[in-house]
């Protein structure tokens, strides 16, 4: 069962987080995802342990308890809700970028000139 913990210090190993967790059963990995630019942790940890009924006590047991200097925040973690657009650069309609306006890279022409951009000089 995979357990999500919150508001950790950002002093918080990963061995810390296990011994914590050690103490209600079997931990089988402890994950604290740190910043892509700066390497810093991010406040947070996800925690796995195979027996559900020791991850709940863990959970009951560490919920509101104080981590160096930190009252963390323990439950069960949910799936990832993905919140990233699906490659098309948001809600735009169509298969182009036009702004919204018609006109514009290959959306909405009708004819010959567009209105906008360049004009074709021979």
């Amino acid at each position: 069962m995979k357990i999500y913990v919150g508001n950790l210090a950002f002093d918080v190993t990963e061995e810390k987080l296990a011994a914590e967790f050690g103490t209600y059963g079997k931990v089988e990995s402890v994950a604290i995802p740190a910043d892509r630019l700066t390497g810093q942790a991010r406040g947070f940890a996800f925690v796995d342990m195979p027996s559900k009924s020791e991850a709940e006590a863990a959970i009951a047991g560490l919920n509101g308890k104080t981590l160096g200097d930190r009252t963390v925040v323990v439950n069960e973690s949910r799936p990832r809700v993905d919140s990233r657009g699906g490659g098309s650069y948001g809600d735009r309609r169509g298969g182009s970028y036009s702004g919204g306006y018609g006109g514009g890279y290959g959306g909405g022409r009708s004819g010959g000139r567009s209105g906008g951009g360049r004009q074709r000089r021979y």
